[in-house]
């Protein structure tokens, strides 16, 4: 499949560079240039993860072309091929715990580059691309439904770990990864150990005075327009693509802003900027597919369709909620949610740092997943005090 996209893509790309060199741009051209493939994503990961010291394998974890039993091909595809897993397994000592992280939404497994090392000196870190996303299968998106939607990760990702062999894993999710691993946690608790939710969506408590003042948003002009936008399902990535040969440039602004100028923690290096730019690019403006879940997961304003903290009741698995102190991911859902949760239950702030929490702080990020996961490391977990450094909610 990665050849077959490999091969149509590096035609497009020819066919748009042979017609933007004979004449002016077109809108036509430009939204249909694009200019990766789903080798040239492996690619620019292994550029990225070249910064680490710690060896690792990279493979595709085939995950079949449907749900074992079932009439209905995954995701209601009239295709019979099978489908990817982008996967990195880091080398790590005999017998260490496994933690496996799922990324978020508009990112992939490379954004944890700057965490693999610290980590894998205590872990079996397992990095994956979510099904449509990164360097994973880009299947056709046609769910119809927010539940049709969860199934998608979920099932794809259950079937991933049968794939893999894995069972009594720590689960780490970031902001949509969080959604996807909480939702995970509760319909298969038997197989994870601990669940490490970073940012994660879902959580944020609604209240009547936020949908409020949405509803008169949306009453307005503007708030139609976004609005209609959101519901047509009108992504970020659609405008990278778009963007044509500006594209690179626009998330070279990004990523120089969000984790440069504009960081709130340790701002990356020249080199850190660069290679990340062009992974992010590459994984942006690839075929839509995993992408098009925003508007069956949120409705207009963010808002979580079905909120996670309804759910807190049937928490079967010890959950650590990590924030950085400026995420704004909102963590008073968080602590709402523990209230009903009859299972252990922490929630870490890590100071000078927003969303991207690992990014921002990897220092105190390292210190707050290792505290987080203290009753499988330290032989004394009762008396492990957390991290001056860190705040606890």
């Amino acid at each position: 499949m990665a050849e077959e996209i490999s091969k149509s893509s590096e035609l497009g790309s020819s066919a748009a560079t042979t017609t933007i060199s004979k004449t002016k741009w077109s809108w036509p051209t430009l939204l249909s240039w694009v200019p990766t493939s789903t080798d040239r994503i492996i690619s620019a990961e292994k550029r990225l993860l070249s910064l680490l010291k710690t060896p690792y394998v990279q493979e595709q974890v085939n995950i079949g072309s449907g749900p074992p039993g079932s009439k209905v091909r995954w995701f209601r595809s009239s295709s019979n091929e099978p489908r990817f897993i982008n996967t990195v397994t880091f080398d790590s000592k005999d017998d260490s715990p496994t933690l496996v992280m799922v990324h978020g939404y508009g990112a992939s497994q490379g954004f944890f580059f700057r965490n693999v090392d610290a980590l894998a000196s205590h872990f079996r870190v397992i990095a994956i691309d979510q099904l449509g996303w990164g360097g994973s299968s880009r299947p056709d998106f046609t769910c119809q439904s927010t539940e049709e939607t969860e199934a998608w990760f979920i099932d794809s990702f259950e079937e991933w770990r049968k794939a893999k062999n894995l069972s009594n894993f720590i689960l780490l999710g970031h902001s949509f990864g969080g959604y996807v691993a909480a939702r995970y946690a509760l319909k298969h608790p038997e197989h994870i150990q601990h669940l490490i939710l970073v940012g994660p969506a879902g959580f944020a408590p609604e209240s009547d005075a936020v949908s409020e003042r949405i509803t008169k948003f949306r009453a307005t002009w503007k708030g139609a327009i976004l609005n209609h936008l959101w519901e047509s399902n009108f992504t970020p990535q659609k405008i990278v693509r778009g963007l044509g040969p500006w594209g690179p440039d626009v998330v070279r602004k990004y990523t120089s802003a969000r984790f440069g100028s504009h960081s709130t923690g340790e701002i990356l290096t020249e080199e850190e900027s660069r290679l990340l730019t062009d992974y992010v690019y590459h994984t942006l403006a690839a075929k839509a597919s995993g992408e098009l879940c925003l508007k069956y997961i949120f409705s207009f304003g963010a808002l979580t369709r079905i909120p996670i903290v309804q759910s807190a009741p049937e928490w079967k698995v010890p959950t650590t909620f990590i924030y950085g102190s400026q995420d704004w991911m909102n963590y008073q859902g968080a602590q709402e949610a523990r209230k009903h949760m009859k299972v252990p239950c922490e929630i870490i702030r890590v100071p000078q740092a927003g969303h991207f929490v690992f990014i921002d702080q990897p220092t105190s990020f390292h210190s707050a997943v290792l505290y987080a996961c203290r009753r499988f490391l330290s032989p004394d977990p009762d008396h492990e005090p957390i991290p001056e450094w860190l705040t606890s909610a």
